[in-house]
C-alpha cells in the first residue's frame, strides 16, 4: 500500500462516537469499541503542545488536581491557557460565538487543505480512520501497549498464511489425509466467522447470536438450508466443544485447511486406517497438524530468514510512535511471539525508519515477549529478564521501566509503571486474547486492529450510489408497505362491523378499499423483485461468499 500523510492529532481532545483520519497502519477503538483499520495514529498528547511552549503560556490539568467535564470525562492532560491576552475584541474573536466558530472552522479548513491534510468531513470518505464506538478521552491515557504481529508487524495475509496453510497440508498428507489438489484460499474464510465443528460449518452470526448464513465445507448453504439446520439456534461461544470462534488473522490458514478437508470427508475419499472421523474428530486433526507446524519452528524460521517475502513495513509507523513517545506516552510491547523472532522482526520492520541511530528498543518503556496472553491478563507468571542479546534470561521478581523482560503479568506492568486501569491502552489484533480480557480483567482501555474494514469501509464508498437508490426503494416499499397495513386493518374492522381507525377510511367504500389494497399488494411484490437481486449485489461488494463482515441489517 502507498505511504500516506501523517496526519498528527494533538491530544488534549477526545474521540467521541465518529470517524477520525488517523495516518496509515490502523484506527483507533476503545474497548471493543473502537474499530479500527491498520493505519497508525500519531497520538501527540499535551505535554507535546506545552513543550513547544517556551514562555510558560500553557500549563497541564495534573492528575491530583483533575476535575470531570460537562460529559462527564476526566480534565487530567487538558491544556489551559496561563496568560491573559485580553478580552474577545482585542484577541478578533468578538461576536456571537456561533458565528466566531463559523469563521474559524471555515479557516481550519482552508489551513488543512493547504496543508495537505484531508479536513474532517473529507476523511469520512476514507478508509484511514478512527471508528469509535464509545468516547475515548485520549488526555487521560499514560501508557499506550501494542502487540507486535499484525498490529505493529503488518504481515502480508498470502504469503504468512499460505505458508502456514503448506506446512498444514504438508503435516496432514505425512498423516495419511488426502491433500493433493488442494490450495490456499484467503478469500474462503474472514475473522470473525465461526466454526461449527459438529456439523463442518462455517457459520456468520448476527449480534444476537443468530445464524445469518453458513457454508458447509466450501459450498455455500441456501437460505432454506441454514433456516432447517439450525432454525432459532444461538451460536454459543462458550461451549467451545462445538464452536470455534476466528479471532484473528492467524486463524484463516486453519480454518481454509479444515473447510477443504471438510469436502474431503464428505466425499469419502478419507483413509478408514485414519479411525471413525467425524467433523470434529476432523477439526482437531487439521488443529494438530498446524500446532505441529509452530511447534517444530519451521515457518517462523522461514520468515526470520527472509522477513522481506512476509512482512510489509511501514515507514511512518516507527515514527509515529516515536511522535506519541516524544509526546510523554509510555509505550510498552506486550507480545506472545519469543524474544528472537520479536527482534527479528521489530529490527527488520523499524530500525531503519528511525532517526538518530535509534534502534526498535529506545521507542518502548518496556518490552514484554512470551508474554502467554490471555493468561498474561488474568494471572501471575514467572517473569524472566532478557539479559544478552543472544536471549540470556534470569528470574526477576520485578519489573522496571526500560526492561525487556519474558512472561510475568499485567498487574507487574501496573505496578512497575504506577499506572493501572484506564490509564494503559492497549492496542492488539485478537479480538479475545487481546481486547476482551485485558478490558474484563484490569479495564483497560482497548484498540483493535481490523484491517478487514479497510476493504469494507471503500466498498461503502464505491458503491453508495448504488446503495442509495436501493435505500429509496426500501423507503418506498416502507411507504407503500404502512398504507397496505393500514387499510388492510380498516377492512379487517369493516368485516366485524367496526369502524376503521380514522373517518375517512371508515367512509371508504368496499369497492375502492379493495382495489387500493390489490394495487399496493402488486406494487410491493414488484419492489421485493427488484430489492433482491440489488441487495445480493451490494453484498457481493465486500465478499463473494458472506456479504459484510460487519453488517448493520445484522
Amino acid at each position: 500500500m502507498a505511504a500516506s500523510t501523517t496526519t498528527t492529532i494533538c491530544v488534549n481532545v477526545t474521540l467521541r462516537r465518529k470517524k477520525c483520519l488517523i495516518p496509515r497502519y490502523f484506527s483507533f477503538c476503545s474497548n471493543t469499541n473502537v474499530f479500527t483499520t491498520r493505519h497508525m495514529v500519531n497520538l501527540n498528547t499535551a505535554s507535546r503542545c506545552v513543550a513547544s511552549s517556551e514562555g510558560g503560556v500553557f500549563s497541564v490539568t495534573s492528575p491530583s488536581q483533575f476535575d470531570v467535564d460537562y460529559l462527564g470525562q476526566s480534565t487530567k492532560g487538558d491544556l489551559n491557557l496561563n496568560l491573559n491576552l485580553g478580552t474577545d475584541e482585542e484577541v478578533g474573536l468578538q461576536g456571537p460565538i456561533e458565528e466566531v466558530a463559523r469563521m474559524e472552522a471555515q479557516g481550519a479548513e482552508n489551513l488543512l487543505n493547504h496543508l495537505g491534510i484531508l479536513d474532517p468531513l473529507t476523511a469520512r470518505h476514507s478508509p484511514r480512520g478512527i471508528f469509535c464506538t464509545r468516547t475515548l478521552n485520549l488526555r487521560s491515557i499514560s501508557a499506550i501497549g501494542y502487540d507486535m504481529d499484525y498490529t505493529l508487524m503488518h504481515y502480508n495475509v498470502m504469503a504468512w498464511e499460505g505458508r502456514a496453510y503448506d506446512y498444514c497440508m504438508d503435516n496432514l498428507k505425512n498423516m495419511g489425509f488426502p491433500v493433493d489438489g488442494l490450495a490456499f484460499d484467503p478469500e474462503l474464510v474472514i475473522r470473525g466467522l465461526v466454526i461449527d465443528k459438529e456439523k463442518g460449518n462455517l457459520v456468520k452470526a448476527d449480534r444476537f447470536g443468530y445464524i445469518k448464513r453458513a457454508m458447509h465445507g466450501t459450498r455455500m448453504l441456501s437460505t432454506r438450508e441454514v433456516s432447517e439446520m439450525y432454525g432459532r439456534e444461538l451460536v454459543d461461544l462458550r461451549k467451545e466443544s462445538r464452536w470455534e470462534f476466528l479471532n484473528t488473522l492467524f486463524s484463516v490458514s486453519e480454518a481454509v485447511a479444515y473447510m477443504q478437508m471438510v469436502d474431503r470427508l464428505d466425499e469419502g475419499v478419507i483413509a478408514e486406517d485414519l479411525g471413525p472421523l467425524e467433523y470434529k474428530g476432523l477439526y482437531k486433526a487439521v488443529g494438530k497438524a498446524l500446532f505441529r507446524a509452530h511447534v517444530e519452528g519451521q515457518l517462523k524460521s522461514e520468515i526470520m530468514s527472509n522477513p522481506e517475502l512476509f512482512v510489509q513495513p511501514d515507514p511512518e509507523l516507527p515514527l509515529a510512535l516515536l511522535d506519541q513517545k516524544e509526546a510523554g506516552k509510555r509505550l510498552l510491547l506486550i507480545t506472545n511471539s519469543d524474544y528472537h523472532y520479536t527482534d527479528k522482526m521489530m529490527q527488520h520492520s523499524f530500525n531503519r525508519f528511525l532517526p538518530n541511530n535509534m534502534i526498535w528498543r529506545d521507542l518502548f518503556d518496556m518490552v514484554i515477549v512470551s508474554a502467554r496472553k490471555p493468561e498474561f491478563f488474568q494471572m501471575s507468571h514467572p517473569m524472566y529478564e532478557v539479559v544478552t542479546g543472544e536471549g540470556l534470561m534470569r528470574p526477576c521478581f520485578k519489573a522496571y521501566p526500560g526492561g525487556l523482560y519474558s512472561g510475568g503479568s499485567a498487574q507487574m506492568v501496573e505496578n512497575s509503571l504506577g499506572i493501572h486501569g484506564d490509564e494503559i491502552l492497549y492496542v492488539g489484533d485478537h479480538i479475545y486474547t487481546d481486547v476482551s480480557q485485558s478490558k474484563v480483567h484490569l479495564r483497560w482501555r482497548t484498540a483493535l486492529i481490523c484491517r478487514e474494514l479497510e476493504q469494507e469501509y471503500s466498498a461503502l464508498i464505491h458503491n453508495e450510489s448504488h446503495r442509495a437508490k436501493l435505500v429509496e426503494l426500501i423507503n418506498q416499499k416502507e411507504v407503500v408497505g404502512d398504507l397496505f397495513n393500514q387499510l388492510r386493518l380498516a377492512l379487517q374492522r369493516r368485516t366485524k362491523g367496526r369502524p376503521a381507525q380514522t373517518l375517512a377510511a371508515t367512509r371508504m367504500d368496499d369497492k375502492e378499499l379493495t382495489e387500493s389494497i390489490q394495487k399496493l399488494l402488486i406494487v410491493m411484490q414488484r419492489l421485493d423483485e427488484k430489492i433482491a437481486p440489488m441487495l445480493e449485489e451490494d453484498g457481493e461488494h465486500f465478499n463473494k461468499r458472506l456479504d459484510a463482515l460487519y453488517d448493520p441489517k445484522s
